[in-house]
């Protein structure tokens, strides 16, 4: 696929997106580990850049009350990506995924690595759902590239693993975007056809893909459809 230029988003939804996180902090505390029945279809959650397991809590428990058992990657905070980051993430899925494969639920830069994992594993994979995850047109077509690269040590346009951003993985592949997104661009994340196999429109800012209440049902729903 050609590359799509594309404009980052601005300032005004920018400005927004920490209230997101402030207002629903409360959510972080808990108890982290496996959550949901032990019998029950599986899903991994993978948070964004500078996120936590502690970040994605509120939608594991929205998952793990619709029936799912559920874990986060359990490799504390994002820091961007590692020559190792898909190895170690692999190396929990399976052992998490022993029973079948599970659905990936990737939160920005976490459904980057959920699409390469998948691209890398499709056996342990049943399906992944990215979440305002900038897989698609310029890697600099977003408002958080210049942190990444102070904080990951390496260009956004040259991580340490080889990989085509857009290419689908042999799976099936759900992408959950905005236009209220302040961070990822939309265009970036919603792909364009033969990048991923359904684009589903949400409303709602970047922080809140993760941490809202009301957007949890629609990332329910597109792990069981």
């Amino acid at each position: 696929m050609s590359e799509v230029r594309v404009a980052r988003p601005p300032l005004r939804l920018l400005i927004r997106e920490p209230f997101a996180l402030a207002a629903r902090l409360h959510r972080a505390f808990g108890r982290l580990g496996p959550l949901g029945p032990e019998d029950g279809p599986r899903v991994m959650v993978i948070p964004g850049f500078l996120a936590t397991d502690r970040s994605t809590l509120g939608l594991q428990r929205a998952l793990a009350r619709s029936g799912y058992r559920v874990t986060g990657w359990g490799m504390g905070l994002n820091r961007g990506a590692r020559p190792d980051t898909l190895e170690k993430i692999v190396a929990r899925l399976e052992a998490f995924a022993e029973a079948g494969p599970a659905v990936l639920v990737g939160w920005s830069l976490g459904g980057i690595y959920a699409r390469e994992v998948a691209k890398r594993r499709p056996d342990l994979v049943a399906k992944v759902v990215t979440l305002g995850s900038p897989f698609s047109g310029h890697p600099r077509a977003n408002n958080a590239w210049r942190l990444y690269e102070l904080v990951a040590r390496h260009p956004v346009d040259a991580p340490p693993i080889e990989t085509v951003l857009s290419e689908k993985p042999p799976v099936p592949t759900v992408a959950l975007w905005s236009r209220r997104d302040g961070v990822v661009a939309p265009e970036c994340a919603r792909g364009q056809e033969g990048e991923r196999d359904v684009a589903i429109e949400l409303h709602c800012s970047h922080m809140a893909f993760a941490v809202s209440a009301r957007a949890w049902p629609h990332v329910v729903a597109a792990v069981r459809d």
